[in-house]
């Protein structure tokens, strides 16, 4: 019964969302966990993640809880920090040199890749829709890799961030600058800043 408990608790924390690494993190067995999964008729949403039936898929939280190691960057930072209201047909995450990121690619969802000391560089979270908290880059890393991508992107995304950017309090040109520079894009995002500011 306590495990029940536990486990509730854990469904309200996660607004009906549940890992099975979160359940043995609590004390549970594999085998308790899947008995309380098939009593309470949860449904399984990916690999190790189940969902309460009434739940909201927040599909940005199921992602990054299928690897914690991605950020959320590109159009999808934009649209989580409010630089856009339009949502990407498919979601732009960012992860390190070396990890194989095909299965995401089969599922169209876009991933960059940076090496090991630059993953971390700019990492801040930000608040789905659904409320859920996600890695996610900050303004001022997202602008810089906006910039570095956008042969990439379509045009009118890059000028909109841009333009959306410069109208920030609270951009910071010194952190935008520090990134391109450690990016190899100092110019291209200080010819950009020249004409917008």
């Amino acid at each position: 019964m306590e495990s029940n408990f536990k486990l509730n608790n854990l469904l309200d924390k996660n607004k009906g969302i549940i890992r099975t690494a979160q359940a043995l993190e609590a004390g549970l067995d594999k085998p308790d966990f899947y008995k309380y999964i098939k009593d309470n008729k949860l449904e399984r949403v990916s690999h190790g993640i189940y969902a309460t039936e009434g739940a909201w898929i927040d599909e940005l939280y199921i992602l990054h809880l299928r690897s914690e190691q991605a950020i959320f960057s590109h159009d999808t930072a934009l649209l989580l920090h409010g630089m856009t209201d339009r949502e990407p047909a498919y979601p732009s995450i960012t992860v390190k040199t070396g990890y194989n990121p095909s299965h995401f690619i089969v599922e169209g969802i876009k991933v960059y890749t940076v090496k090991q000391e630059l993953l971390e560089l700019g990492k801040t979270t930000a608040k789905t829709q659904f409320g859920h908290t996600v890695p996610v880059y900050d303004i001022d890393r997202t602008i810089c890799d906006i910039v570095r991508s956008r042969n990439k992107l379509e045009f009118q995304t890059v000028q909109n961030a841009l333009k959306a950017y410069v109208r920030r309090k609270d951009k910071n040109l010194n952190s935008l600058m520090q990134y391109a520079s450690m990016f190899g894009a100092e110019s291209i995002v200080r010819g950009y800043m020249e004409l917008l500011l």
